[in-house]
């Protein structure tokens, strides 16, 4: 047995063909929805995933406000930011996040599941979230997901 009978496919960038999902949040976990979505910023749902390449798709979020959160972590668990100033620690409840930015919430859970590195953020770039359900991208024809 010289040779192997099969080889590793490796995606490049070109070869990729991209589709646009739809994500409605109304009523839906925040962490489990969330998981969903990097997996699918990522392309690790198709066959053809490659890790150092960009294969995944586009998703959009609506209804972002309307989240669910199990529990009392609406109300108890703190998201903290550094400013990186003596004293510049900041802490903020989902639901201030909400009050201010109902976006914001579904945009720092997906960022934290993604790469740190400059792959994941042009994953990112593919996420879009609207506060509404309407949205400005009936022309790419998405698909529930």
């Amino acid at each position: 047995m010289d040779a192997l009978s099969y080889k590793t496919k490796s995606l490049s960038a070109g070869d990729v063909k991209r589709e646009w999902y739809i994500v409605d949040a109304e009523g839906k976990t925040l962490g489990r929805m969330a998981t969903k979505i990097a997996s699918v910023l990522r392309g690790k749902h198709k066959p053809t995933f490659t890790p150092n390449a960009d294969c995944g798709d586009f998703v959009i979020v609506i209804n972002s406000g309307k989240v669910r959160l199990t529990g009392n972590k609406m109300n108890v668990k703190d998201r903290v930011h550094y400013t990186g100033h003596p004293g510049g620690q900041r802490h903020r409840s989902p639901k201030e996040i909400i009050a201010k930015n109902p976006n914001e919430l579904i945009e720092l859970a997906v960022k934290g599941m993604l790469p740190k590195n400059s792959l994941g953020r042009q994953q990112y770039k593919k996420l879009f979230v609207y506060a509404e359900a309407a949205h400005p991208h009936t022309a790419q024809k998405p698909k529930d997901l």
